[in-house]
């Protein structure tokens, strides 16, 4: 363990950043099975970014 000190320093950052995520700015939760539902500017936004990344 003492070869790799970098990975052992940095496992503990976390990879994703989930300020941005999609669940991040819910507009309201479904009742029976707690899922959230974005509100409408992100629907749009992941739309753009779909349409701008087909190939």
């Amino acid at each position: 363990m003492a070869k790799n000190k970098y990975k052992e320093k940095h496992m503990a950052k976390p990879i994703e950043n989930h300020a941005t995520a999609a669940w991040a700015n819910r507009s309201k939760t479904k009742s029976v099975s707690k899922v959230n539902l974005p509100d409408e500017e992100q629907v749009s936004n992941a739309k753009e970014y779909v349409d701008e990344n087909q190939k």
